[in-house]
């Protein structure tokens, strides 16, 4: 039986392939950014000709950042898509941040509400549906679960489960980037745009940093085992209080670290899920749940779906998360 889609890895001379998702990943030496290529596989779920077609006409391309944003910046990426046909999916929490600049024609809506030119994609906390319509050209930003903060003057906590005007939140220099983004086919060209704004801002948030890059300490012990969270631990290993623990990680993130810490598990779960022909029970112990009822209660409110209906509906944008 042929496999529906591949995975070739290019590094130097060597090549690795697998039949998970349909991924292009190159470094090729020579090249000024090194990108990985991903073509969702239609779900066999999807129920009409024109869906799939669109899934087929997508295409999404990661760019990591230079050395001095390799701290704050996930990866960039590159979304087009050359259908005319709506798309309907959902969105499921991350634990992570991201503005997205529209290059192209079509238009989205988060929770039918119209997205501006220019996104801020707060926290998702519980599953968010998004449609579309034309065709798409977008860049985006995708930050780390506290680097956003370095980058916004507003408190992070206020912009949970919206997508704001990113435009009216900083004004003529983000709407300027626009502009030349807009102006700018090259994408090495336009990469470049993007890290001398994100640079340019970052030398304005010296104030803001410590307590900053506190919340980032304190999340990278956090995550370094996402099965366990004792916030009374965390707090007197880090020298600090529950309460100010609570406030600081709210403060920059958006959520507070039990909620953090769900989402991470959440995450780690699917990454089990996709990967390993396991049973629930198992998964759930992995993750760090005492019995699978739990497990699944948390599933549920963060995808609306039960871990086994999820595997019969898997998306192509909550594909890209994982990646």
């Amino acid at each position: 039986m042929q496999p529906a889609s591949e995975v070739i890895l290019f590094s130097n001379s060597q090549i690795q392939t697998n039949t998970s998702l349909n991924i292009l990943i190159f470094n090729i030496p020579g090249t000024q950014f090194p990108f990985l290529q991903f073509h969702p596989t239609p779900p066999a779920y999807l129920a009409t000709q024109q869906q799939k077609l669109y899934l087929q006409s997508m295409e999404f391309t990661w760019f990591p950042p230079s050395e001095i944003l390799k701290p704050y910046i996930r990866h960039y990426y590159l979304f087009h898509s050359t259908s005319d046909s709506p798309f309907v999916d959902t969105v499921f929490p991350s634990g992570d941040m991201e503005m997205i600049f529209n290059l192209g024609e079509g238009a989205w809506w988060a929770n039918n509400k119209l997205n501006p030119p220019i996104e801020l994609w707060g926290q998702i906390t519980s599953p968010l549906t998004i449609r579309s319509t034309g065709r798409h050209t977008m860049l985006g930003i995708r930050f780390f679960p506290h680097s956003a903060a370095y980058f916004l003057k507003e408190d992070i906590s206020g912009l949970n489960d919206q997508v704001r005007d990113l435009g009216d939140m900083l004004g003529h220099p983000v709407k300027q980037l626009h502009t030349r983004l807009l102006m700018t086919s090259d994408i090495s060209k336009k990469i470049a745009l993007l890290e001398s704004f994100l640079i340019h801002t970052l030398t304005k948030a010296e104030k803001r940093s410590v307590g900053i890059d506190k919340a980032g300490h304190i999340l990278k012990t956090m995550m370094q085992d996402p099965s366990e969270l004792k916030i009374n631990a965390i707090a007197a290993r880090h020298g600090i209080t529950s309460r100010y623990l609570n406030k600081l990680i709210q403060q920059h993130t958006g959520l507070t670290p039990i909620s953090f810490h769900k989402i991470r598990r959440f995450q780690f779960s699917l990454k089990l899920i996709g990967r390993k022909n396991q049973p629930l029970t198992a998964i759930a112990y992995d993750c760090g749940y005492f019995d699978q009822a739990h497990f699944i209660k948390d599933f549920k409110s963060f995808t609306g779906l039960t871990p086994s209906a999820y595997l019969k509906n898997i998306s192509p944008v909550n594909q890209l998360i994982l990646q």
